[in-house]
Order: structure tokens, then sequence, then C-alpha cells
């Protein structure tokens, strides 16, 4: 029998419904809304009644803050009701923890439970409005609207899977009929990669193949697995710009150098790659620790543990999810922390920070500006960062880093990067080449049909169906599994039993157990699957989440499984390596894929292609100065801008401090209002104490991009590299890792001379600054009809150092001189390398002698952006030296800005700290005002201030506002709070109380 449970927060607590009633009168401009309820719902079979009255104020609901309904809900006249529900396969976590957590309660097998969120409107609100809060609110890629009738079973039902399906005359088709498949079947491949598949099937296999096999070739294929378009030759490069021209001669004359007379194509990936080569090679790269794997980047490091230097690997990774968050934005957020995170994890290193970028239209626009076919940018941004906070902060990883750039051309296709950093002691780390007879276990989550298509899928260009038609292709994570498997890797009782591993993807089993090694026999019928019903190909290219697939010897198979189990993780044999190299799946016992490895690794047929690079207009360039004449006007609008202004109340929706490893929070300053410029962590040691951390920052401005990708991409290296030596990272150490975003190509030379150019850029500041990206992702599907995302080459640093030598961004005390070392550039508008490597030194070796009190990295605001967000921090003002209007405003990139502690001994002193306003020859301009300026444009989006009327904030008695009170005009109370040292309690309480409306003082 069906039980039926309604639960609903009580006035205060209803903080969902309050906000929903606040989103659709500003987006959908219903004025006469009154009220929102949300309520959820939870269908119950397996139980008896006495467990249900067990179950309902403690499971269900919590009576503190609940109200709870029986069976059914009445609601008032004039309401209006609807109830949704995840779509059928998707993973549901509500309801999947309510039947875990009655398991526990019975003791029995797990009940099937079946969740769903009610919503209920009130007011003056027309059939149409109705229709629109429905709209906006039941996303046709996730869920849909589900009956208010209870129903009278709560089984899933399938259908039997027929038998294996054969597609016959396949090697007889004709290209037109070849053709009509790729259409029918909605395949990413292209004409020639079907034709190449009929080839080898009509010639090598001289046989018809069957459906598993074309899905599974057409994934392994796809842009997202193998990097078709980053592999695809280049036979034609025509390049106009002189500058670009030269850094292409030299690229040219490199690859001699590396591959001396070797036949090789020039491809973008050569292109990106060929600098760490090159460096590898001169023996510049004397971290870098090479394998066969291929998970994440990895380097080498001297770790202090209590004193003792330890030997250590550090890896980093950085992942995009740009489609499947455009159309379900809280699942592909999600999912693309947790497969950035399952890379390094798969290298069985401890994942311990973590870094969002993203990159969005203005979500400031009502929901009548939205195109056709697209959801609207404010509820892809807002709904995004919740899945991505709430899987981080389930999973219990800090994010240490929350930046959103926004570019109107992200209307295409939204972009979501996933950055993460994990270390584990290198002897944990056990690197073997499988052998035959080793067997393959499937550790994690089972295999459902969420997911299927997914690579595919995201290697295709968005258009208006798919909102509609891409379901299956966005799947829900399950974090909490994803943390147990965290909690077995650290344990080198386990991973010293791994000789290789690899972590459920793009492509799933196919792609994930195919590559472990050359020669695979899969039983798909051993994979464990969350529901029955299943077909051989959806086991073979399911992209379950929260999955690994890992090889062990055949003896070690019990152990592995054991101590999985001790995790409450689920193991399974599901392969063997084998002597012949094919990779070969059963199903019902059947052979349903037998396929040779040499001729997928072909990744179809050969591609090339013609790029073109016009010359750069400089006249119009990006960094053509300009004249100011009113500089409160233009200081004002600079702060307000979508790229300068607060981002706090983003940042503020995720959890910096989880682990107490953190060693820079995303704020600094006594009133949390300096945007740090990068994320800094202690290294996980699980015994002990650490002196040693690591910095990541990340460079890219889509305004550079846009004129020049050539400059865009040189720029976003020297300002990640900018950050990590402004914090005090050593410039000579620094590794990078790149994420490539760009239109879909097709078959246009103007459109490949984009990314070429970009990554041109790229190899010129790699080359140039001796450092190295030893790792990247390139994403090629950012159009929508004819709007394409700008060229994006986003470039992320990463560094080890000191953290007690760290230097954070907020100004430190008054009557500091503060010095610019500004960038040298030439008629180009290009750096002078040995100049800023000499100068960048220079800071390094200053601020490891404790002389620099803060420092900052110029960005795309100037002078402007960095002092004002320097002087936010401890409410510290700033008085410039005579400077020239327009420098105060001009993007030097690559400069940086030193707070010395007595005489300033680099740069050009600009200024003296000290006073309430920021001011120089002409102008003086209160903080407070400043500070609201650049608080205001996101407050809406992202809100930093709760509504009052809403509160149930405790009150306070007023005191005296001080002169270190936060920069509002309302005075505070001030709460003492007794705090254990060397915790992180001091900011997660003061904040509380920050929020609160009081002033937290910490003894």
């Amino acid at each position: 029998m069906v039980k039926r449970i309604f639960a609903e927060k009580k006035d205060g607590y209803d903080i969902e419904a309050r906000e929903m009633l606040r989103d659709l009168t500003e987006n959908l401009k219903i004025k006469g809304l009154r009220k929102v309820r949300v309520i959820a719902r939870y269908d119950v079979e397996g139980i008896s009644d006495a467990q249900y009255t067990a179950a309902r104020k403690v499971i269900f609901s919590e009576p503190p803050v609940d109200y709870v309904y029986d069976e059914h809900m009445t609601f008032a006249e004039g309401e209006r009701v609807f109830a949704a529900a995840y779509l059928p396969g998707q993973y549901d976590q509500r309801a999947d923890f309510a039947a875990q957590c009655l398991q526990i309660l019975t003791t029995g097998e797990k009940p099937v439970v079946r969740a769903a969120r009610v919503v209920a409107v009130s007011g003056d609100v027309s059939d149409d409005d109705f229709r629109k809060i429905k709209d906006y609110c039941v996303n046709p890629v996730e869920s849909r609207e589900v009956s208010l009738e209870k129903p009278s079973r709560l089984e899933m039902t399938y259908e039997i899977p027929g038998d294996v399906e054969v597609i016959s005359g396949f090697t007889a088709k004709t290209e037109a009929e070849l053709s009509g498949m790729i259409r029918g079947l909605g395949l990413a491949m292209d004409a020639a990669d079907i034709k190449f598949c009929q080839n080898y099937f009509a010639v090598g296999e001289k046989r018809d193949p069957t459906l598993t096999e074309l899905r599974m070739i057409d994934t392994y294929w796809s842009d997202h697995c193998r990097h078709t378009t980053f592999l695809t030759r280049l036979d034609d490069v025509k390049i106009e710009d002189t500058t670009i021209k030269n850094v292409y001669k030299r690229y040219l004359t490199d690859r001699m150098y590396i591959y001396g007379g070797a036949d090789r194509s020039v491809t973008l990936m050569d292109v990106a790659t060929l600098a760490m080569k090159k460096l590898k090679k001169d023996g510049a790269l004397a971290a870098l620790d090479a394998s066969e794997e291929i998970n994440a980047c990895s380097i080498k490091s001297e770790v202090d543990v209590d004193g003792k230097k330890e030997p250590w690997l550090i890896m980093f990774k950085n992942e995009t999810h740009n489609h499947p968050t455009e159309i379900e934005p809280f699942g592909g957020a999600a999912t693309c922390l947790g497969g950035a995170i399952r890379d390094p994890l798969s290298g069985r290193v401890y994942v311990y920070q973590a870094m969002r970028v993203t990159g969005s239209g203005d979500p400031r626009k009502s929901v009548g500006e939205t195109l056709s076919g697209k959801l609207p940018q404010r509820k892809i941004t807002t709904t995004a960062a919740a899945g991505y906070s709430a899987y981080g902060n389930q999973i219990g990883l800090a994010t240490g880093m929350v930046n959103e750039i926004y570019d109107e051309g992200y209307t295409a296709k939204r972009m979501e990067i996933g950055a993460v950093i994990g270390a584990a002691p290198a002897e944990n780390v056990i690197r073997e080449r499988p052998a035959p007879g080793d067997i393959v276990i499937l550790l994690g989550g089972r295999t459902g049909r969420d997911g299927c298509g997914g690579a595919t899928g995201s290697s295709k260009a968005h258009t208006e169906e798919s909102l509609s038609e891409c379901g299956a292709e966005v799947q829900k994570g399950n974090p909490p599994e994803e943390r147990k498997i965290q909690r077995l890797f650290r344990n080198p009782a386990v991973t010293r039993l791994i000789k290789r591993c690899n972590d459920f993807g793009a492509g799933g089993v196919s792609v994930a157990i195919g590559e472990l090694a050359d020669g695979i026999a899969i039983d798909l019928d051993a994979v464990p699957k969350k529901y029955k019903g299943l077909t051989g190909t959806e086991l073979a290219i399911s992209e379950s989440q929260e999955r690994m697939a890992v090889v062990v010897r055949a003896e070690d198979k019990e152990t592995f499984i054991r101590l999985s189990e001790e995790e409450n993780l689920e193991a399974t044999a599901v392969a063997v390596v084998t002597e012949e190299k094919r990779l070969v799946m059963t199903w019902r016992g059947k052979i349903i894929v037998n396929i040779s490895r040499e001729f997928l690794d072909a990744n179809g047929a050969e591609k090339t292609a013609a790029a073109y690079v016009p010359a750069i207009d400089r006249e119009r360039g990006f960094f053509k100065p300009e004249s100011v004449t009113d500089i409160k006007a233009k200081w004002l609008a600079t702060l307000g801008g979508l790229n300068v202004c607060s981002q706090k109340g983003l940042a503020e929706r995720f959890d910096a401090s989880i682990g107490a490893a953190s060693a820079l929070m995303p704020f600094g300053g006594a009133r949390q209002l300096t945007p740090e410029q990068v994320m800094a962590a202690k290294l996980p040691v699980l015994r002990g104490d650490t002196t040693t951390g690591t910095l990541m920052s990340y460079g890219f401005n889509p305004a550079i991009s846009a004129w020049s990708p050539f400059h865009g991409a040189v720029y976003a290296v020297v300002e990640s590299v900018a950050k990590i030596v402004a914090a005090g990272g050593n410039p000579s150490t620094i590794y990078l890792t790149f994420q490539e975003y760009f239109e879909r190509l097709r078959d246009e030379p103007e459109r490949w001379g984009k990314p070429l150019a970009a990554l041109l850029g790229a190899y010129y500041a790699q080359t140039r600054l001796n450092i190295a990206a030893i790792g990247g992702k390139d994403s090629m599907s950012g159009s929508f009809l004819e709007i394409d995302v700008p060229p994006t080459l986003v470039s992320f640093a990463v560094n080890t150092v000191n953290v007690e030598k760290i230097v954070s961004g907020a100004f430190k005390k008054s009557g500091s001189k503060v010095a610019l070392v500004r960038i040298m550039t030439d008629q180009d508008h290009l750096p002078d390398f040995a100049w800023l490597s000499e100068q960048y030194n220079k800071i390094y070796r200053l601020i490891q002698s404790g002389k620099v009190l803060s420092a900052y990295a110029v960005t795309g605001g100037g002078l402007c952006e960095a002092v004002s967000k320097m002087a936010f921090g401890n409410g510290i003002g700033f008085t410039f030296a005579d400077l020239p209007p327009g420098d105060l405003f001009f993007p030097c990139y690559g400069s940086i800005l030193l707070e010395f502690d007595g005489k300033a001994e680099l740069g050009a002193v600009i200024g003296v700290t000290g006073g309430d306003t920021v001011s120089g020859r002409g102008f003086s301009l209160p903080l407070d005002e400043l500070l609201e300026a650049w608080q205001a444009p996101l407050e809406k989006v992202f809100p930093t201030k709760t509504d009052e009327k809403a509160s149930t904030a405790p009150k306070f008695a007023y005191t005296e506002k001080s002169a270190a009170a936060p920069l509002v005009k309302t005075p505070r109370p001030t709460v003492l709070i007794p705090v254990f040292p060397g915790t992180n309690c001091e900011y997660d309480t003061a904040r509380a109380f920050e929020n609160a409306g009081a002033n937290a003082e910490i003894f």
C-alpha cells in the first residue's frame, strides 16, 4: 500500500518559497502574485503503519521547522497548485536518501520512495500567468509535471529489452542511406566517419555491425572523448598578421627540434602541446610527473610534514560541462564538479580544493528577452550555482574561488568550468601496465539510463530542440557516493592494489573500461544496475555518475572488493584484460561488441581543414588608451561593470572552509570585501601538520579575445601567472592547464583560424616565460543558431608555496607606500617577457623576505578596480600621486601593485594608503559610495542581504559605530565570540553574525 506525506517549512524557515516568490515576481513580471508555497511530497511503498509513524517526524520532517500533512493536503480557495518530479530514470537524491534512511529504520528491504515538489501560488494569477509559472519551474530536460492524485503502485514498469540488434545491410548501404542513418539515429559522426565504419566492417570484419557497436564507436570518436576537432590535420594555413605569422614559423622550427624528420601533421592539438614538449626536452620541467595514465596534470613536490620532507604528487584538472549546464543547469553544473574531481581522484590523490569559472550572458535581463529555445540567463546562472555548490558542499570540498565572466556571446552556450587540485604521498600511487588475466572492477554507483548520449550530445551544436530532446543526456550526481570513493582512495592499502584506474565520464563503460588496456573483455550482465530493463547499448554508453574502473591482479580481486565494502561501496568484477587487442562486450551471453583496438584508436576518418588568421586591427585594439574627463563617473561606471562588480553574493553560496585547509578565504580583510585572486590551501596531510600549500589562479578576458584571440591567450597566461606571483608564488615553478572553448568551426577557414591564433598566443607566452601547460580540455561546440561564444582560452596556473609566506590582497595599514610594477609592452601590445620574468622574480624575493604587506594583479578595470578592491577589505582608503586620468583605467594586464612595509623597493610609487576616500588630482571618492556602486549590479541576482520583513534574525542592542566598523551607513551591534584558535570558526561565525546584522569581535 502506498503511503503519502507532505512536509512544508514553517513561516520564517520557508526560504525556498520566499526566493521563488521574488524570482517569479521579478523575472516573470507577475505583479499580482502574493504568495508561493513549496511542499515536499513523498510517496512510500514497503513500510508498515508503525514504521511510517516512526519515520514521520524523524526522516520526512523536522518538527521544529516543518508542518506535516498525512495523505491529503487542503489548499485555500484561489490557490493554484501543481506538482513536478524528476523524469523516470533520473537519479532523485531526495527520494534515494529517504529510502536509505527508511531501510536503516526497518532493517529490511529498501522501501520504494518517490518524491515530488508541490507548488501552490495565490494572488491575482491569470491562466496565462499560471502557465508561465509552470513552464519556468519545470525544465523538460530533467523533470515533468505529475498528477496530484496518489498512485496505487510505485514500482517502475519497464519493457523487456529485445535481443542483439544487427544493422542488416549496413555494409551495402549507399552514401545517401548512410547519411540518413546519421540523421535518424542522431549520431555525432559525419559522412566520412560512417563510411570509414562501413569499410571496416565490410573488409575487416566481413559482417554487419550491431547497433551497440555503432553507438559505441560514435561515442568513442566524439569530440568530447577523442578531441576530434583538435586532431584534425590543418593542411592549409594562411596567416596575414605578421606577428602571428612569425610565431607560427617559430612553432614550425620547434617541431623540427622535437620530431626531427618524422611525418607529423599540424593540428590544434600539436600547437597546444608543443611548448610542453619543447620545455620538457630542454629540461625545464623538472617537477613534471610523466606516466602512461592521462587522468590529470601531475607534478612532483617535496612536502613538509612536521618538519620532514616527503615526496608527494600534486594533481590538478579543469573540466567543462557547457552543454549539460546550458540545458539542465543544476545537474550539469553539479556533474561538472563531480567529473573534475574524478579525474585526479582516479589518479589516487585526495582532492581538497575547487575553483569555479563560468561564462554567462547578462543575468539581469528579463525572461521576455530570452531567446526561443533557451532557458533565461538568470535561471541558468542561479540554478547552475546551486548545483555546483550543492555537490561541493555535500562531498565536503572547499570551493576556494568562484568567478563568473559576463559576455553576450555566452548566450550561445554557457561556459561551466570546474578546476580542482588534489595530492597524495607518492608512495601511495602505483602505476603498472595491465597484463592479460588482470581483473577490472567497477566501483561505486550503479548504472542507469541517465547520461546516455552525453558525450555525443555535448559534441553537437545547441539547437532550439535541445531542451526537449536531450533529457537522457544529462545525469544527476550523487556526491555522498563519490565522497566514499575519496575516503577509500585515501587508504594506501587500497591504492597500492591498483595498477591503473579510469573514472566514468563521457562514454561510460565503453570508454572508461575500454581504454584501460589494448585488450578487454567486458561482461555487461555483471554491471550493477539501478533498475531493470536496460539494453546492452545503454549499459555500454551510459554516463551514470560516481563510478570508477579499477585494474587489479586476479589474486587481489577479493581483497579490493572487501576493502570497498568496508566503505559501503559496491565493487563488482566486470571485465578481464585479454591478450588479443580487441574490445569485446557480451550481453545475455552473446557478443554484441567485438572491435579491434587499432580501428577504435583510428578516431574515424582522417579530418582535414584549412585555417585562416586575418591581420589584427590594431587601430581598434583593446589596449587603445581613452581620454577621461569625468573621473568620478568613469570610476563608478568601471566598478559597476559586470566583470568588475562584486560577486560576493554568488561566492557565499559555496563553502570555502570545508576541511580546515584553506589558507585564504575568497574575500579578505576584516570586512571580508577584498576578492582574492588565487585560491590557496594546505596539502591534505592525514597526520601531523604541514606548511606546504598550493596556489591556483586563472586568467581570461573575453573582450581581449574578441579583438584578437592571439592576444587574448597571451594575456590569459600572463594574468594567471601575475596572480600567482602577487600571492607569493615562485614564477619559475608554475605549471599551467588550459581550457579552450570555441564556436562550431564547420568548414570555414576563418573560424578555424580563431583557435589556431589563440593556441599560438598561448604557445608564445609559454616559451617566453619558460613555463608550460601540462594539460587542458577543449570544447568546440559553442554555437546556437547564428550566435557564437567569444574565442575562449582560459589559463589556470598552479604553484606550490609555503603557506606562511602567502600575501593577501587587502591593504593592511595606513601610511604604506604602494608601488606599481607596470608591464612593459611593444608596438604590438605584447609584453617584454624578459623584463617581466625579471620583475616577477624580484617580487617573489621581496614577498619571501616579508617586505610586502599586500599585493594585487591589475586586470581589466585597471588601477581603478585594483585599488578599490584592495581598499574595501579593511576600509583603508588611498591617495594617488599625480597620475594622468587615463592611467587610472588602463587595463595593464600583468602589472602588480605592491604595498610595502617601509621603503618601496620595486616599481614606481603611485600613492599612499589611509583615510576613508580614494582621492587624487581633482577627485575625492568616499569609500562607502564606491562600495555601494560595486555591490549594487548583481544584488538582485545573487543577494547578500536578507529581506528585513522576512528576517527571523535575532535582535541586538546597538552600539556606536567605531572607526573599524564595516562601511555601511547603519550602526551595527557588536557581539563577542569565543572561538578555538587555529580553526576556521572565526570566519564562519563572524560571517553568520555579519549576516544577522552584527559586528563580530573574536577573542
